[in-house]
């Protein structure tokens, strides 16, 4: 089978198109993934702040982008991902989540992602998670 351009999977998922994400950069294991600001999205209507679930669709495509950029890597899926909002995002802001593949088991890969809005050294969210990674070799 052949492997799959990391780029592709971002553009294969309606709901990243739909929430504007746009990649940054992507290589060795690690993806960048921005997305602007939107009305649409505003869980408060009251603040202007982007919903929670905005962030956690960004920063789980920005992890399965980061462990298809590791070698061999074909497919991913997300096994478990944990969240840890630290603040909200300034209304109007572009988010970017920036996430790192830093171990990999057979089948297993292991990723950490944090979101920032520019405003603060303090991330708006930081996750951690593990990631099934369906490689090349492992076909049959």
């Amino acid at each position: 089978m052949p492997r799959p351009a990391p780029e592709a999977f971002l553009a294969a998922l309606p709901f990243a198109a739909a929430l504007g994400m746009r990649l940054e950069s992507l290589g060795q294991g690690r993806a960048r993934i921005g997305m602007d600001w939107d009305a649409r999205f505003v869980g408060d209507p009251a603040t202007g702040v982007i919903h929670g679930g905005a962030v956690s669709a960004l920063m789980d495509t920005c992890c399965g982008a980061a462990v298809l950029a590791c070698e061999g890597a074909i497919g991913t899926a997300t096994i478990d991902l944990r969240i840890d909002y630290m603040r909200a995002a300034r209304p109007g802001a572009r988010i970017v989540a920036e996430a790192q593949c830093y171990h990999t088991t057979r089948t297993v890969a292991f990723v950490r992602a944090t979101a920032t809005d520019g405003a603060s050294d303090t991330p708006v969210a930081s996750a951690t998670g593990a990631f099934v990674i369906d490689r090349e070799a492992t076909r049959p």
